[in-house]
């Protein structure tokens, strides 16, 4: 399942996601976006783990939940169009 993170601080790196996901199961990927131009995070990012069960667990627990100092948001994400 893809999910979606939004509402992380700015200073949030790749390994931060991914282990934050981790403790809820297998992380195949996890990753920020960052703004080129500006050479920092837009503070999102997406984080694919194989197993929807974990995954929907971690969305359950960590949405809304305070991350790196910040409430953040954690949700499915939508598929691209």
């Amino acid at each position: 399942m893809n999910i979606f993170v939004a509402k992380l601080d700015y200073g949030v790196k790749n390994p931060d996601l991914e282990d934050l996901f981790r403790d809820f199961g297998e992380v195949t990927s996890a990753f920020v976006v960052f703004d080129r131009a500006l050479g920092r995070s837009k503070g999102f990012g997406f984080v694919e783990m194989p197993n929807d069960e974990e995954a929907k667990k971690a969305i359950e627990t960590l949405n809304g939940s305070m991350f790196a100092g910040k409430e953040i948001v954690v949700k499915e994400a939508e598929p691209k169009k």
